[in-house]
């Protein structure tokens, strides 16, 4: 486990943005919200990548972010996502969130005009120093084409408002990530499917996709490492390995809005450039996988 006691801790959900004819679905947002507190979750994440955050224009992203914190009520933390590759922005989406309420924001490495180290130290310190919020870096390479070294990592460690870092890297970097800065900074599991090997490593939870359709499980998963019971914690992970993998099969949220609705919680709508979860395979992945969790009825 971590040798400090981090800001956040257990599992957190990146809640999707549900959406009917366009338009956010605010009823349906709320009763997801609901659902995730009346089982375990820790906090609230929203407008990351499973949120749509890409799609969503700068009046919903903040009224996003002002609903959830409306809606939690103080209940658990929201770490409202408010990263972008301009670091102005970055600071604008920031100061926003920490205005309606949030407790936290997490922060996407800038994506597509891939800074070098120094630039990337540069940007969360700026942001850092601009707005007194707790902030979580977000490493994953997969989507910005911008890794996050661990030496950088540690180094923004040193900085009194950097207090995580989201890891959706290769288990390597996050091993490299403890050794040089676990005593400072708090790690969370960013990848669903190693999340009870990261937990091993001194993890301090996870911010969890897979959560938005089984937030119990992945509660219990998360509670059982950060208690020592790694038996019971061995075998929630395994147990969830189809789902994780179902939800996966393509360009995340698509086929967790597609579960989701399944389970009767929302439309499977997708804004553009993504379109919903309509191949035929694909599609019986993940109600199989829901139906071996006891989700879906068979």
């Amino acid at each position: 486990m971590t040798s400090f006691a981090p800001v956040f801790s257990g599992s957190m959900t990146a809640l999707i943005t549900p959406f009917k004819d366009g338009a956010i679905q605010w009823s349906t947002l709320g009763f997801i919200i609901e659902r995730q507190l009346d089982n375990g979750t820790s906090a609230l994440v929203p407008c990351g990548s499973t949120g749509e955050s890409a799609t969503l224009s700068h009046s919903e992203h903040g009224e996003v972010i002002r609903f959830v914190v409306e809606q939690a009520r103080g209940r658990v933390p929201v770490i409202a996502g408010t990263g972008s590759n301009s670091t102005s922005e970055a600071i604008e989406l920031t100061r926003a969130a920490k205005d309606v309420g949030a407790s936290g924001a997490l922060m996407i490495s800038p994506y597509y005009n891939k800074p070098m180290q120094p630039g990337l130290l540069a940007h969360y310190r700026a942001v850092a120093d601009a707005v007194d919020l707790p902030i979580i870096l977000y490493n994953i390479p997969g989507r910005t084409a911008s890794r996050i070294d661990a030496a950088t990592i540690a180094a923004l460690a040193e900085h009194p408002n950097i207090v995580g870092v989201k890891e959706a890297d290769e288990l390597d970097h996050a091993i490299d990530v403890m050794h040089q800065a676990g005593d400072r900074i708090a790690l969370y599991a960013g990848d669903d499917a190693v999340t009870y090997s990261f937990m091993g490593l001194g993890g301090a939870g996870l911010i969890s996709t897979t959560a938005n359709v089984a937030p119990r499980q992945m509660a219990d998963l998360v509670a059982a490492c950060l208690a020592g019971d790694w038996a019971k914690g061995r075998a929630i992970q395994f147990q969830l390995l189809p789902l994780i993998r179902a939800l996966f099969s393509e360009t995340s949220p698509s086929p967790v809005k597609y579960a989701m609705a399944r389970l009767g919680f929302c439309e499977p709508e997708m804004r553009l450039p993504l379109l919903p979860l309509t191949t035929p395979d694909r599609q019986a992945q993940v109600d199989a996988a829901l139906r071996g969790l006891g989700l879906l009825a068979s």
